[in-house]
């Protein structure tokens, strides 16, 4: 029988090598193909961003970061394989805000926002309230200030999307207004119903409306920002007008939980280090995003803060995705 100061020496030993085990693993890190899978299809927001940061990845890196687009159930099934998938850091996930949403507002996704860990947030787009130019309300206040008076109508790409929700909270939870929602089948249609005023206003991602808002065809009145976007400087955010909303889309990247420390500070410096490429950030600005740098307890604090405020309004606004 062995003694106990045998089975202590033992333990001793094996805890060490686990400890030098995850910093050995992240210097050969990636030891082969690296599967991300993009929570949404082709052609998207998450998709485009996913398959830049991949590429980047793969020459960076020397091994093929390999895009594979998952979409469904509102981003959960891909949440889903990521989360069960083994931690080694060769299975990511590239996914939106709706992470952040959906761990409030779908009760049925098939797995804990726990399950998942962060890795990098790297580019961000704000709301837009836009109207019609016919329309008498020359700003958000005044328009604000009619709709508490008599119901209007507003587009947004869809139920459950980040836009809708934010609008949601922002119309009945903070500004008391009488809003009547009318989804669409993606951004395209609501700016169409927009352009053609059969509806009083739209709140979508901003990089689907800046051209509108640009070329005069729209009127922004507001951004869900915390600071005024370049590309519509003219148009206030939602704060100065005397709403605290802030709403917004972000593309991110995510691994499963057990994936160890190191691996995961590794993935994090590479593509902080390459989202300042200038070519990166020239495709970011083409579609309409910021870049984000944030270093890995950065990341953890900012995802935290994401789900707690979409929880919120989710919560105010009674909108569920499942």
């Amino acid at each position: 029988m062995l003694s106990f100061r045998s089975l202590t020496r033992a333990a001793l030993i094996a805890g060490l090598g686990v400890a030098v085990a995850a910093p050995a693993a992240a210097q050969t890190y990636p030891t082969g193909n690296v599967n991300v899978i993009v929570a949404f299809a082709a052609g998207g927001i998450a998709d485009a961003i996913g398959r830049l940061v991949a590429q980047k990845l793969s020459d960076n890196l020397k091994q093929s970061f390999v895009v594979e687009n998952r979409g469904g159930a509102g981003g959960n099934l891909a949440a889903r394989a990521v989360a069960t998938a083994a931690g080694d850091g060769h299975t990511l996930l590239a996914t939106t805000t709706a992470l952040a949403v959906n761990d409030t507002a779908s009760k049925n996704r098939g797995n804990n926002t726990a399950d998942l860990r962060p890795v990098a947030i790297v580019a961000i787009s704000p709301d837009v309230l836009a109207i019609h130019p016919s329309n008498p309300a020359k700003t958000m206040k005044e328009f604000i200030a009619n709709g508490q008076k008599a119901s209007f109508t507003y587009a947004s790409a869809g139920v459950g999307t980040a836009p809708h929700i934010g609008a949601e909270y922002l119309f009945k939870e903070v500004a008391k207004a009488q809003s009547v929602h009318v989804p669409f089948t993606g951004g395209a249609p609501a700016v169409t119903a927009a352009l053609g005023n059969h509806v009083n206003a739209l709140v979508l991602t901003l990089p689907t409306v800046t051209p509108h808002i640009v070329e005069g065809r729209l009127r922004g009145l507001g951004v869900a920002s915390e600071k005024r976007v370049p590309a519509v400087k003219d148009v206030p955010t939602y704060r100065e007008m005397g709403f605290d909303v802030l709403s917004g889309s972000w593309v991110g990247f995510f691994a499963p939980a057990k994936t160890p420390d190191a691996v995961v500070l590794k993935l994090n410096a590479a593509i902080n280090e390459l989202m300042k490429a200038p070519d990166v950030q020239a495709k970011l600005a083409q579609i309409g995003f910021e870049p984000i740098s944030k270093n890995l307890p950065e990341t953890d604090a900012y995802f935290k803060s994401e789900v707690a405020n979409w929880g919120k309004m989710v919560r105010a606004a009674g909108v569920t995705t499942d």
